[in-house]
C-alpha cells in the first residue's frame, strides 16, 4: 500500500490495519521458529507496512 493511499484514510482504519499488520507479523515469526517458512525476508515488507502505517497514524493525530 502506497503512504499516500494510508494519508488519506481516518484513524480508526488505520489503527485497524496496524493491528493486523502486527499479528501478520507475530504469525510470520512463529512459522520462521517453528521451520514452516522458509523465506525469512518475507517479515521485511510487513515490518516496512507497520513503520509507514504508524507515521501515517502519528502525521494524522499531529494534524489534528
Amino acid at each position: 500500500m502506497d503512504f499516500n493511499e494510508l494519508l488519506q484514510k481516518d484513524a480508526e482504519t488505520l489503527t485497524t490495519l496496524l493491528s493486523e499488520k502486527r499479528a501478520l507479523l507475530r504469525e510470520l515469526r512463529f512459522k520462521i521458529r517453528e521451520g514452516q517458512l522458509k523465506n525469512v525476508k518475507a517479515i521485511r515488507p510487513v515490518r516496512e507496512e507497520i513503520a509507514q502505517i504508524a507515521t501515517a497514524l502519528t502525521k494524522l493525530k499531529k494534524q489534528s
